[in-house]
C-alpha cells in the first residue's frame, strides 16, 4: 500500500474532498488535479506536460470529474458540457496512457451514475447486466462508460462506479433538501412515490478504496445502500430526525418542471437500483438504513 501513487482527477468535489483524506491516511501517495487542462483551448504547454506526468506516474487513477448535472437548467450547449466534461476527460487521460510504452498503471477507475437506468420510474430492479436507457443521463452515462472500457482493452483493470444519490453533510443534495424542511415546509415532490438512489459518504468512499485495493473488483457496480427509499419516505424521515412537521401536500410536478425544466427528471423520477453485486463481492455496508445515515449526518445542524 505504501509508495503507490494515486492520481484523483476532479478532486475538488464532494467525493474527491471526502476521499482524498482517507487516502492520504492509508498511507498513499495522492496526487490531485482539480481538472484535466488539456481538454481545454486555452492550456500552456506547461500544464499539458505536468498532467501528462502526473498522469504516468500514477499507479491508480480516479477519475472523478464531469460537470455537474444540476448545478444548471440543461440548454443545449449545458448538455454537451456535461456529455464532453466526462468522456473527453476520458479519452484524452486513455491517449496518455496508451502511449506509454511502460503501462505502469495498474487500475482506472471512473465515477459512473445510476442515470445510466435511466430517469423514468418503472416497476423494476436495475442491476448492472440492464441495458443504459436511451434518454439524455442513460445516453451521458453509456458514453461515460464506454470511454471508460477503452482502458480495459488495452488490459488495465477497470472499475465504473455508478453513483446514486450521495448524501453528505458537508455539501452534495442533502443540504438542498433539508432547507424546506428546516423551514416547515417539507413535503414530497411530484407523486413522492419516486425512487432516491441514495448512499452515504462514507460507504462511497469505501467502496472507492476497495475498487483500489482489491483486484477482483472489475467492471460496473452500483454504489447504491441496499434499502429502497421513495421521495416521500425520504422528506419524512428528514422531518422526524430534524423534529420538523411534515406536510402531506406534495410540490406539484408542474411548478418543478417549469423551474427546472428537462433537469427536472431528476427530480421527479427514480429507480429502484440493486446492490447485490457489491455486496456479493463483500462489501458491507455501515448504512444500509436511511434513518441511521440521516442520524448519523444531520447531528449537526449548523454543519449546513
Amino acid at each position: 500500500m505504501k509508495n503507490e501513487t494515486i492520481l484523483v482527477i476532479g478532486s475538488t468535489g464532494l467525493v474527491g474532498s471526502h476521499l482524498i483524506p482517507i487516502l492520504k491516511d492509508r498511507d498513499y501517495n495522492v496526487q490531485t488535479l482539480s481538472r484535466l487542462y488539456s481538454v481545454y483551448p486555452f492550456a500552456t504547454i506547461e500544464q499539458k506536460e505536468f498532467e501528462k506526468q502526473q498522469i504516468l506516474a500514477a499507479d491508480f487513477i480516479i477519475n472523478l470529474a464531469g460537470a455537474n448535472i444540476s448545478a444548471k437548467r440543461w440548454s443545449k450547449a449545458r448538455k454537451q458540457l456535461i456529455v464532453d466534461s466526462r468522456v473527453n476527460t476520458t479519452m484524452k487521460i486513455y491517449e496518455i496512457v496508451m502511449n506509454d510504452d511502460e503501462k505502469r498503471l495498474k487500475a482506472y477507475i471512473s465515477a459512473s451514475a445510476v442515470g445510466y437506468y435511466g430517469s423514468n420510474s418503472v416497476e423494476k430492479v436495475f442491476v448492472e447486466t440492464d441495458a443504459p436507457a436511451s434518454d439524455f443521463l442513460g445516453e451521458t452515462c453509456r458514453k461515460w462508460e464506454e470511454s471508460a472500457d477503452e482502458f480495459s482493452k488495452i488490459g488495465i483493470r477497470t472499475v465504473k462506479v455508478r453513483t446514486g444519490v450521495v448524501l453528505s453533510s458537508k455539501g452534495g443534495a442533502l443540504p438542498k433538501m433539508i432547507f424546506p424542511v428546516k423551514l416547515g415546509f417539507g413535503s414530497a415532490i411530484g407523486s413522492g412515490r419516486q425512487f432516491i438512489p441514495w448512499i452515504h459518504i462514507r460507504d462511497l468512499c469505501n467502496i472507492y478504496i476497495m475498487a483500489v485495493e482489491d483486484i477482483k473488483i472489475e467492471g460496473a457496480y452500483n454504489a447504491v445502500a441496499p434499502q429502497f427509499s421513495t421521495n416521500n419516505e425520504f422528506t419524512r424521515l428528514i422531518a422526524k430526525v430534524l423534529k420538523k412537521p411534515f406536510w402531506n401536500l406534495k410540490v406539484p410536478s408542474i411548478l418543478m418542471k417549469a423551474f427546472f425544466g428537462e433537469m427536472s427528471v431528476v427530480l421527479l423520477e427514480g429507480n429502484i437500483i440493486s446492490s447485490k453485486k457489491i455486496e456479493s463481492a463483500g462489501y458491507n455496508f455501515f448504512f444500509k438504513d436511511l434513518f441511521v445515515a440521516f442520524d448519523d449526518l444531520l447531528k449537526n445542524l449548523n454543519d449546513f
